[in-house]
């Protein structure tokens, strides 16, 4: 091992024959499984799992804290394989490991988390071996890590929790939580801006229990790096604020054992080891991009296993390395996973209050009573910024479950999601609420991901049109069914004199066609305390919460109906005895359309209000329910909306109207932009009037 930036070059068939030692069996059974798979599959990218099998198996075979009969141990060790593409290296560990399958219910199935045959149907429709692991998919995946560097900012959530849980739960002679998370990342990953980022953050928190290993191989789709790559990574880490280690070959396992012994030993800061590679090592294409994104060929896996003393066979598992990498996982993590249990039992009898406390966080549950903490708020026709009742909400919910925590790209005074009178998470106060993300959207999206895998209710927040630089994590947290909450404000038009660059048009349509992200834009604050107590209790579905900057009136809830109504995503808000015409709102726009409701009834017109916060929660009630809501019958419909239109077609049918946006924005006061584009009492009553022919 070095430490210096230049590393001598990886020869590409250097000692590739077997020298029949143990670790090397083990290696060698890494890497033609996964040659075999992809070939099999006729897609995939076999060249990183045979050039990181060595280290795959270092960390493993070493390292890794983690029990294969328990892969959900809450102390376990985590490993992240953030250059997701090379998922064959992660399927051939879980299933040399004998990693146990875990069903959706929490329990053992009695299969293996990976089987041969499972590796076997690589790429393949509903197997548990997809092209990138996905995790819940697959038991022992445990992140989706899509998107390079997504892994790396997941990886930072993950290791932040770990702090978190030690900081609040540990005691003297009580050491709950000490877990570190490990890393592999590639050249993709360093390229993305995510990455950089959370390294930023990770390097600023100190977190030494985080470890990223490197693979630094020189190769990317197009060929070399040198391309567009020219730079010395290390240096970057270096001004991070991270302990950065050179491996010059990782095929030198004591090189490698000797940069995680050092990992082990640092305790200031996070470790980044740059580990030097031969993509597709030992194979004809060695070295080159041919080895990256496509099968090598049968004639070159044929050469690559002749150069490896292999035998002739396709997917072949010899016995004595499958038993003894499992026996070394296995030994280590059944061990110090039954000591935790005791040390956990005995816990319970020292700090019951503690226990019960932290059963409830990692079952994923909720205290009982946390509802009665949610405020109710009076009728008020000035009210408040649904931010300010948001903020007062979080607030009050976080004194029932701290565990609910997270804050803001630089933003918190704006998006009202700072927790009053509690510290800050910060490297000298590993138990603090108030996360600082800085001005890192992409960053802050991965580490809340990261936060909530680890079963902490984690929050980020920005405004809503900068959901741009963080619809990654958003959508991932989707795929994953994860309850990341994205606290998203300032979110329309009524940003006003900030003019178009930070007023959001097309957000709003582009979140709610993400599948399985429950968007919820409120009307007044006593819909935010609805939203609040129906995403934080569907703990597997993201959240948007999306909020006004401007002040909206407190509906007097005796006159128009209950905001429970939220839960189900759009209800009928005020109606008439046979209406003839239907305003639909969201938001700001749900009092504009009460008023213009109001005025349409002086003027005899029948109407009725429906009130959609969630599309998200509407399209999933019956449709007997949405019947009752917005009736067949009733052609004459508005929907109001100071955003996109696209997608309200759905609700309006073609006879009906949207007032909405079809440009972008401009600066000036509120009241100006309104009347510019149609956000009047007089114009919503007049279009109504239109739509009823």
């Amino acid at each position: 091992m070095t430490d210096t930036a230049t590393a001598p070059a990886v020869t590409a068939n250097n000692d590739t024959h077997e020298d029949g030692s143990p670790a090397r069996l083990q290696i060698d059974t890494i890497r033609t499984l996964s040659m075999d798979a992809v070939q099999k599959a006729n897609s995939g990218h076999p060249g990183t799992p045979m050039a990181l099998a060595p280290v795959g198996w270092t960390v493993w075979s070493n390292y890794l804290r983690y029990d294969p009969g328990a892969p959900q141990w809450p102390n376990r060790d985590r490993f992240v394989l953030s250059v997701g593409h090379a998922s064959m290296l992660l399927y051939a560990l879980l299933h040399l490991a004998g990693v146990e399958e875990v069903g959706s219910d929490g329990k053992k199935t009695g299969n293996p988390a990976i089987s041969l045959d499972d590796i076997k149907q690589f790429r393949q429709l509903s197997s548990k071996t997809p092209g990138h692991p996905e995790y819940r998919h697959t038991t022992g995946v445990e992140t989706t890590t899509g998107p390079l560097g997504q892994g790396c900012g997941n990886s930072v959530g993950m290791a932040i929790a770990e702090r978190w849980l030690a900081a609040r739960y540990n005691k003297p002679g009580f050491t709950l939580f000490d877990h570190d998370v490990y890393v592999l990342c590639g050249d993709g990953d360093m390229m993305e801006g995510v990455s950089a980022e959370a390294a930023s953050i990770a390097g600023h928190l100190k977190l030494s229990n985080l470890c990223w290993i490197y693979d630094s191989n020189h190769i990317s789709i197009e060929g070399d790096t040198a391309l567009a790559f020219d730079e010395d990574v290390g240096k970057r880490f270096e001004a991070y604020g991270w302990n950065v280690l050179h491996v010059n070959d990782v095929n030198d396992l004591s090189a490698m054992n000797a940069a995680l012994d050092a990992f082990k030993a640092t305790d200031d800061r996070p470790t980044f080891i740059v580990a030097h590679s031969v993509i597709g090592w030992g194979s004809p294409k060695a070295g080159s991009e041919k080895a990256h994104g496509e099968p090598l060929g049968a004639e070159a896996i044929a050469e690559t296993k002749q150069a490896y003393g292999w035998p002739e066979k396709d997917f072949y598992v010899p016995a004595d390395a499958k038993t003894a990498f499992e026996q070394a996982v296995r030994g280590r993590g059944e061990k110090a996973r039954t000591e935790w249990e005791a040390l956990l039992a005995k816990y319970t009898e020292h700090f019951p209050t503690e226990a019960a406390e932290l059963k409830m966080l990692l079952a994923d549950e909720l205290p009982d009573d946390w509802e009665d903490a949610l405020p109710t708020f009076d009728a008020d026709e000035k009210g408040l910024a649904s931010r300010d009742s948001s903020g007062k909400v979080l607030n009050a919910i976080v004194k029932k479950v701290p565990w609910l925590l997270g804050g803001s790209a630089d933003l918190a005074p704006s998006t009202k999601t700072d927790i009053k009178e509690a510290g800050s998470f910060e490297a000298n106060n590993y138990g603090g609420t108030n996360f600082h993300f800085g001005v890192r959207e992409h960053g802050m999206g991965a580490v809340v991901n990261g936060m909530a895998l680890s079963h902490l209710r984690a929050y980020g927040s920005t405004f809503l049109v900068f959901i741009d630089y963080m619809r990654a994590p958003v959508r991932l947290s989707a795929i994953m069914e994860i309850g990341s909450v994205w606290v998203y404000t300032h979110d329309s038009i009524g940003v006003g004199e900030d003019g178009p660059t930070h007023q959001p048009i097309e957000q709003l349509a582009t979140m709610r066609a993400i599948p399985g992200l429950d968007t919820i834009r409120p009307g007044d604050a006593n819909e935010v305390a609805e939203a609040w107590r129906a995403l934080l209790k569907d703990g597997s579905t993201p959240a948007a919460l999306v909020l006004s900057r401007q002040p909206l009136p407190t509906l007097d809830r005796s006159k128009y109906a209950s905001a429970a109504g939220v839960a189900k995503g759009g209800y009928v808000l005020a109606d008439s005895e046979d209406p003839q015409v239907i305003l639909i709102a969201t938001g700001s726009e749900v009092s504009l359309a009460i008023k213009a409701y109001e005025q349409l009834k002086a003027d005899g017109v029948a109407a009725r209000v429906v009130s959609m916060p969630s599309w998200f929660r509407y399209e999933r009630q019956d449709e007997a329910y949405k019947e009752s809501v917005l009736p067949k019958a009733i052609k004459a419909r508005v929907a109001i909306e100071m955003a996109g239109e696209i997608g309200w077609d759905r609700y309006v049918g073609f006879e009906g109207k949207t007032i909405a946006m079809s440009t972008f924005g401009a600066s000036a006061p509120i009241a100006k932009l309104q009347d510019k584009y149609g956000f009047t009492v007089e114009n919503v009553v007049k279009v109504a009037k239109e739509v009823m022919g």
